[in-house]
Order: C-alpha cells, then sequence, then structure tokens
C-alpha cells in the first residue's frame, strides 16, 4: 500500500511565518493567514451574490482561499516588497511557485490530483473568484497591520497605508461593503465590540 504525503505536508503550514522582515509583536503563520483569507474570501462571495446579484460560489472561494499560500511550505515567505520589486522577480517568483506547486500535487493519488489541481493552481481558479481571494489576502494584511498599530507597533503603519491603498484601486464593490462594515471592528478591544460572553 503506498502512502501519501499531502495533507501531513500541508499540517506544516503553520511552521512557516509571515511579515519575516518586521517586528512583530505576535508572529503569524500561513496557516492562521490562510483561516482568515477563507473566511474573508467566503464573506466577499456572499456579499457578492446577496448585495450584487453575483453567482460566485462562496466555498469555492473560502477553499482556494485555504490553499492560496501552501506552496509557502516549499518556497517559505518571501517578503512582498521583495517578490515584487520587479519584472524579473515577479516571474521568477510566480514559476518557483508553479514548481512547488506541483510537487506538492505529486504527493496525492491520480484520481485526487485534479481536484486539487483547480486549488493549488491559480490559472485553474475562476477569475473572479482568484480576484476576491486576492482581495482577501489583502484584508487580512491590511487586518494584520491594524492589529499590530492596536498593540502600539509603529513598524506595520507604512505597510497598512500601502495595502489600504492597493485595496482601493481593486475597485470591487463587495470589497467596499467589508470594509464599511466590518474593517472597523478590527482596532476596537472585546470589550469595545460589546459581545456578550
Amino acid at each position: 500500500m503506498q502512502n501519501y504525503h499531502f495533507f501531513a505536508i500541508m499540517s506544516r503550514m503553520k511552521y512557516i511565518n509571515r511579515w519575516s522582515l518586521m517586528n512583530n509583536t505576535r508572529l503569524e503563520n500561513i496557516s492562521e493567514h490562510s483561516l482568515t483569507v477563507a473566511m474573508i474570501a467566503h464573506a466577499l462571495a456572499v456579499i457578492n451574490n446577496k448585495r450584487f446579484g453575483g453567482s460566485v460560489d462562496p466555498e469555492h472561494a473560502a477553499t482556494a482561499a485555504i490553499f492560496h499560500d501552501c506552496t509557502e511550505i516549499i518556497t517559505g515567505d518571501l517578503p512582498t516588497p521583495i517578490k515584487y520589486s520587479s519584472k524579473t522577480l515577479r516571474r521568477a517568483y510566480k514559476d518557483i511557485e508553479y514548481e512547488a506547486a506541483y510537487q506538492l500535487l505529486s504527493t496525492l493519488p491520480d484520481y485526487m490530483r485534479d481536484e486539487y489541481e483547480k486549488l493549488l493552481l491559480p490559472d485553474e481558479i475562476d477569475p473572479y473568484t482568484m480576484k476576491l481571494v486576492k482581495a482577501a489576502d489583502k484584508l487580512s494584511a491590511l487586518i494584520k497591520c491594524i492589529e499590530e498599530e492596536r498593540l502600539g507597533n509603529s513598524e506595520f503603519t507604512k505597510a497598512g497605508s500601502g495595502i489600504m491603498q492597493s485595496l482601493k484601486e481593486m475597485a470591487l464593490p463587495e470589497l467596499d461593503v467589508f470594509m464599511d462594515d466590518f474593517l472597523p471592528s478590527y482596532s476596537l478591544s472585546l470589550d469595545e465590540q460589546n459581545i456578550s460572553l
């Protein structure tokens, strides 16, 4: 009987920390990040459907988001300013991500591989769903910046401003709704959120 390592490898997402060049008040790994991105991508799809008459599959958006950074198990988390600093680096990193995705896919049995290609290879994901996953990814990064600043860490101030600008440039109505309705709460303490436990 052959053993397949895909899910054991996926469980290693918890060992890959994000924001490696930044002084973090609290470390964040890609497993935590992916859960946040999945919840937000799901919400963006629901907002798209309910408020704007869209037809995005929220479950597919959430599942694609769960796996959106899994290649970093192999590549590590390359800081965004480095990853996108030139066309050459962008192209090279994209090639590395694809190679890593194929390596991960090779750890699945043949009968499962085509289903996971739809999640690990961005070109296989519906383009609008991918836009929502990217928006959710950026929102998760902005939330990290907000949380760090709320804890008195000014290291994330400039990053937060840049991410906010890139979110505005995405011009997605469901993103605007999420930012208006939900984003302000991330600046509040639990007591200020008036949750009764």
